[in-house]
């Protein structure tokens, strides 16, 4: 079993690249915003009921994935590195699989402020997240989220053994996706 955490600021293409990622090997994607989404119509992911629901949602289903016979599962986040709740999670995901015997695999991504905000409007994103769809919020939020806190690693920070960093700027999603399966032997 593999976990893929697959991170980096939001419209970074953590998404697209799962999407490719997922094409070319026998991965499944599990992306953020299937759960913020799903829970969306009922309670907005910033208030405490949804939280809570979106963590028990993602929860169950990293529980019952570690321990099926898939091959594996991307996950994709953004990581606010000013935060310890952020460490603590991706610490409490990757134990999850790490006691069924899963390997965990880290794979940052970065890119321009400038290309993010581009992407942010891609037809896909919009495709795949409706609550990305008001995007007058959704690009204010990226800024200020950006703004607010760390959403990359320093140099050296993450000293895990599955790790590699691509800045993602100028190479296509399935040029990334090919670099994370050819890294890691996927």
């Amino acid at each position: 079993m593999k976990l893929i955490i697959l991170f980096g600021p939001q419209a970074v293409g953590k998404m697209s690249v799962g999407q490719e990622l997922a094409a070319i090997t026998e991965l499944k994607l599990f992306h953020n915003h299937m759960t913020i989404d799903l829970v969306s119509p009922f309670f907005s992911y910033s208030t405490p009921a949804g939280k809570r629901l979106v963590k028990l949602f993602r929860q169950g289903i990293f529980e019952e994935v570690a321990k099926s016979d898939l091959e594996g599962l991307i996950f994709t986040c953004v990581w606010e590195f000013d935060q310890q709740a952020d460490w603590d999670y991706i610490n409490h995901i990757s134990t999850i699989f790490q006691d069924q015997g899963g390997e965990i695999y880290f794979v940052e991504l970065e890119a321009d402020v400038e290309v993010r905000l581009e992407r942010n409007k891609s037809p896909n994103r919009l495709h795949h997240k409706p609550s990305k769809r008001n995007l007058a919020f959704s690009e204010q939020d990226l800024i200020e989220t950006m703004e607010k806190h760390r959403l990359n690693s320093y140099e050296g920070e993450i000293d895990r053994e599955h790790y590699t960093r691509i800045n993602n700027t100028m190479i296509s999603v399935a040029e990334v996706a090919y670099m994370i399966k050819e890294r890691f032997s996927l």
